[in-house]
């Protein structure tokens, strides 16, 4: 989940796994897999950003976890 600003200056999160596109037209327009769309304050790539930091919080650690194969 990542906060976002609409155009009014309300904050509100948005579940980063449910975007489609990121456009600037000039203002910045969300697109979510379900064809809604958020007119946000924040560019582009500030939202790519808050998309990695994102992925990078909940994906801690995930390369260190040693999977181990059973054996029949």
């Amino acid at each position: 989940m990542i906060p976002l600003h609409k155009m009014s200056g309300e904050e509100f999160t948005l579940n980063a796994m449910h975007i489609e596109t990121i456009e600037e037209r000039p203002d910045t327009v969300i697109t979510l897999i379900n064809d809604r769309k958020y007119l946000v304050k924040e560019t582009a790539a500030e939202i790519i950003d808050l998309i990695a930091r994102y992925h990078n919080k909940i994906h801690v650690g995930v390369r260190d976890i040693k999977i181990e194969r059973v054996k029949d």
